[in-house]
């Protein structure tokens, strides 16, 4: 067995051990403490990186869960829609979180039909408030294909069934 083909197997420990270490810090921190503020609200912003070059997000939240949607493009000739829920932890101005949700990428390129792919995504990260009501963040996407329309009809290569980790930046706005 090649290397590359055990890289999976040693990713998955390191993020268990990553989810468990955030979990813990949930369980020190004060219950009212969040990583997007007090009680519920919107925050809207960019994202570099991650499930796309450049995107824009929406974030519900509601003390230390929120829902996190994000509209993105690899190129311009794509789009990428993903949908999570997040979990914040800790108290103060930095917070891991962890999550899970969907992310859809539609494709045409020109001359050919268009693809689609459908990726379970498990984002893992922290949150940063910078200053008032800006926020920081970093991220690593940790993604595995669930399905696949190629854009080449011919292409009947089957799916990937690797954890792709795919990192991220982004900066959020609080209304």
């Amino acid at each position: 067995m090649s290397p590359r083909s055990r890289l999976p197997r040693r990713l998955l420990p390191a993020l268990l051990g990553l989810v468990t270490l955030t979990s813990a810090a949930g369980f020190w921190a004060p219950a009212t403490a969040q990583g997007t503020g007090t009680g519920s609200g919107v925050r809207v912003g960019f994202t570099f990186g991650g499930i796309s070059t450049v995107g824009l997000t929406l974030e519900y939240y509601d003390d230390q869960r929120s829902v996190d949607l994000t509209f993105g493009t690899w190129s311009f000739r794509d789009l990428s829609v993903s949908a999570a829920v997040k979990q914040y932890f800790g108290a103060g101005d930095l917070h891991p979180f962890v999550g899970g949700g969907l992310w859809l990428v539609a494709a045409h390129p020109s001359g050919e039909r268009t693809g689609f792919a459908a990726v379970l995504h498990a984002p893992i990260g922290l949150d940063w408030r910078a200053s008032g009501n800006h926020f920081l963040g970093a991220t690593v996407n940790v993604n595995r294909a669930l399905g696949v329309r190629r854009t080449d009809p011919d292409d009947e290569m089957p799916l990937n069934k690797r954890l792709v980790p795919l990192p991220g930046l982004y900066y959020r706005w609080r209304r």
